[in-house]
């Protein structure tokens, strides 16, 4: 069967016959149905690449090979050997808007379809281009101008609820389109991937983890879905997969900067020796740290001066000497003695952590701020569009306010799980767009 498939792959790309969008769908469909399929790909493009004679034809058919195969810089130049027909203009925007050339790809959208290219398919590649380009309104223009049958397929449906995503819309709205396209074609890596990011938000890692497997099982696939996959497959510490996603990603981008970055996190986290012993330990001194004075019963003289002092927890009290509490106003060596067995019943002691006390908060007035300024630090992170793996960091840390996170510091942030420097400059660079910076940046 394997070899069946291979033979037909290879007839379309070598072969004299048809060659459209018919049999382009058959060898995407061929490859998603089984990866290995790609190699079939690749090794009939070296026997096409040395073929003595190359028609114009034979140009556009090397050209949109090389598109599928992610060479974008010699499907140009091939392209540009080929008929100028349709399909050659076509695949000539595809290629624009892979590399991101989003004005070349929405020009040649245009002139396949004057061309005669399916005229549907070219509308919504331009609103897609224009979507990307950063001017989502256009593409909302552009999709209400179709209409028809086109508006009940998974492109349209996924292209209309992914600009809505991108003009703020209704988070309802946009994850009942992304449904009502996966229901329409249940292999639309689009479609999956929308809805897996929408679950993704939502903290529903099961569900999204399924809805990226499978937008990742379509060819080509979207270098979100690899990404994103990846970051999830790191938090399970399912490092050996997360490195598949990196490096599919680099097979087709080599020099991809966060693919690359996110491979090498991945392979360093994978040679980590994890202590689950330890970390048990760790939680456990966290949690009793963590319980409030009032829990014990002290003198009033004793429970007045730790208030004053804003000690409110045993792990305060760790980080504070005997020196500093008999510094304080009333406080004697009766409730010190009292204080010290009150640690120690929990295995503490007074300066225990006297090294690690927290940096003060930065100071926050309200009243010297103006209302946007408040407006702005009491807004959503967010509203910063952050990637999936920092924010999944500011979920882990508790954090909900852009105001929460610029009490921050970069090495806070660096503490948190998976969150590396790559993460960190694209906090900063957010926040910098805002007008705002880190504490100590």
């Amino acid at each position: 069967m394997v070899e069946a498939v291979e033979s037909d792959l290879k007839h379309f790309v070598l072969g004299g016959g048809p060659f459209g969008p018919q049999e382009i769908q058959q060898i995407v469909h061929a490859i998603a149905e089984d990866y290995s399929q790609y190699r079939a790909l690749r090794d009939a493009i070296a026997e096409l690449e040395v073929s003595e004679e190359r028609s114009p034809a034979t140009a556009v058919r090397l050209g949109v090979c090389y598109f599928l195969l992610g060479r974008y810089s010699a499907a140009i130049q091939t392209l540009k050997a080929g008929d100028g027909g349709a399909l050659a203009l076509f695949y000539f925007a595809k290629t624009y808007f892979a590399t991101g050339q989003y004005s070349d790809a929405i020009a040649s959208y245009a002139a396949a379809a004057k061309a005669g290219y399916n005229a549907d398919d070219c509308m919504l590649g331009k609103a897609e281009a224009q979507r990307m380009s950063g001017d989502a309104q256009a593409a909302l223009q552009t999709l209400d101008a179709l209409s028809g049958a086109v508006e009940q397929t998974a492109e349209y449906l996924y292209q209309r609820g992914a600009t809505i995503s991108a003009l703020g819309g209704n988070p309802s709205e946009v994850v009942a389109l992304f449904e009502r396209a996966a229901e329409t074609d249940p292999n639309h890596g689009g479609a999956l991937f929308g809805l897996g990011k929408e679950n993704d938000r939502r903290g529903n890692d099961e569900i999204a983890i399924d809805l990226y497997e499978r937008s990742s099982a379509q060819f080509p696939t979207y270098i979100g879905t690899l990404l994103n996959l990846g970051v999830l497959y790191e938090d399970r510490q399912q490092y050996d997969r997360a490195q598949q996603c990196y490096q599919r990603i680099l097979d087709v981008y080599p020099s991809h900067a966060r693919a690359k970055l996110f491979l090498k996190d991945a392979q360093a986290s994978g040679d980590m020796f994890y202590d689950e012993d330890a970390q048990r330990k760790r939680d456990r001194a966290s949690q009793v740290l963590g319980i409030p004075v009032s829990d014990f019963e002290l003198s009033v003289r004793s429970r007045n001066c730790l208030q004053k002092m804003g000690i409110h927890t045993l792990g305060d009290l760790a980080r504070c000497t005997e020196q500093e509490l008999l510094a304080s106003k009333n406080f004697g060596e009766t409730s010190l003695v009292e204080i010290r067995e009150m640690l120690a019943s929990k295995g503490l002691s007074l300066g225990q952590y006297a090294t690690a006390k927290p940096e003060p908060e930065p100071a926050f007035e309200p009243e010297f701020m103006s209302p946007d300024e408040q407006a702005m630090l009491d807004r959503p992170i967010s509203d910063l569009n952050l990637s999936v793996r920092a924010r999944k960091c500011m979920i882990r840390l508790g954090l909900n306010t852009i105001g929460e996170l610029v009490r921050r510091t970069g090495d806070d942030l660096l503490e948190c799980k998976n969150f590396g420097v790559t993460s960190l400059n694209e906090v900063r660079e957010k926040l910098t767009l805002q007008g705002l910076k880190l504490r100590g940046d």
